[in-house]
């Protein structure tokens, strides 16, 4: 490909992300977390967010045509198809893959998680930046959709070089960038750096959207106010309110702010959670896959601790649903 034909084919990606992204708000990548579920979850109340997949490895996908982790249908676009890796030619495959399936394509630079960044994926990238963007012109190559990169403020407080990195994953071809408000080393300790986001978003010239302790409307709003990204991802704070990204997504288009659901309503959004995983997965493996779910849905709620035990322990489908209805009937 010539100089010429790439500079306009990073021009019409670009151009495709600002529409991707229209709604100013979207589903963050959580391995384990944001599956077909989840996000058809998420769907029902935000209709134009840019949802994101779980994380998936691209040493997986080259052994795996095809999985439950790979399930979409219409209703999920726009989506982010996330991919890990550290070999350029499996990360290029891996594209080439999912390229059907996706609307963008994001390699995950951020994840803080020690079997991940002792393999040399996730945010241990950003410790070699070189090998970070002949990821990002691999998986070009093996696209022709828009390729986004999500990574961390650095490392430690020490290589905070997110700067830097997002420059050169920008020349190497990057279309968006979604940036994490901490450093590896804190892991989700301690509170996001939404005002340090700012310094990247001044520097670079792809669309910028800040991740991190966006647990309201009105974290969002502030968000945007310190970091002037150009949107926000939304992560753990949806795994206990599905409704929430539509909110934020409402929010910017119409400046109105939607209140969060009652308790009531929360758990009948679990039930569904509940019904869809053990359709999807079969009773005894969507059970156990929803346990992670609990004590985010029934957050702040009094005697939560009792009832995330027996939830987390219980293994019969009508059982579970009996005590939903029960948790709902002695906190209304």
């Amino acid at each position: 490909m010539s100089s010429k034909q790439q500079n306009l084919c990073q021009t019409n990606n670009r151009e495709v992300v600002r529409e991707l992204i229209r709604s100013k708000v979207s589903l963050a990548p959580m391995a384990g977390i944001t599956d077909y579920v989840m996000r058809s979850l998420i769907r029902t109340y935000a209709p134009t967010a840019l949802l994101t997949t779980e994380m998936i490895s691209s040493e997986y996908l080259a052994q795996a045509r095809e999985s439950v982790i790979t399930k979409i249908d219409e209703n999920q676009h726009p989506i982010n198809f996330q991919i890990s890796g550290h070999k350029p030619h499996l990360m290029k495959a891996a594209a080439e893959q999912l390229n059907p399936l996706a609307d963008m394509i994001d390699i995950n630079m951020g994840c803080p998680v020690n079997k991940v960044v002792k393999g040399q994926d996730g945010c241990s990238l950003m410790r070699t930046p070189k090998l970070a963007a002949d990821l990002v012109k691999a998986v070009k190559e093996g696209t022709d959709k828009p390729v986004s990169v999500k990574f961390r403020l650095g490392y430690t407080t020490d290589e905070m070089n997110y700067v830097e990195f997002g420059q050169q994953m920008q020349e190497a071809g990057a279309d968006f960038i979604t940036v994490h408000g901490r450093t590896r080393a804190q892991m989700y300790s301690g509170k996001a750096d939404w005002k340090a986001i700012k310094l990247l978003k001044e520097n670079v010239d792809v669309p910028v959207f800040a991740n991190g302790d966006i647990c309201s409307v009105e974290d969002a709003i502030n968000c945007i106010e310190q970091s002037n990204a150009d949107g926000v991802a939304v992560g753990r704070a949806a795994m206990g309110d599905p409704t929430l990204i539509g909110r934020i997504a409402h929010y910017f288009s119409s400046g109105e702010i939607i209140p969060p659901p009652t308790l009531g309503e929360k758990i009948e959004i679990l039930k569904t959670h509940l019904n869809e995983e053990v359709k999807l997965r079969g009773e005894s493996v969507g059970i156990k896959f929803v346990r992670k779910f609990y004590s985010f849905y029934i957050s702040g709620v009094k005697n939560a601790s009792k009832y995330r035990s027996v939830l987390v322990t219980e293994d019969n489908y009508s059982c579970l649903i009996n005590y939903l209805d029960e948790i709902k009937k002695i906190q209304i």
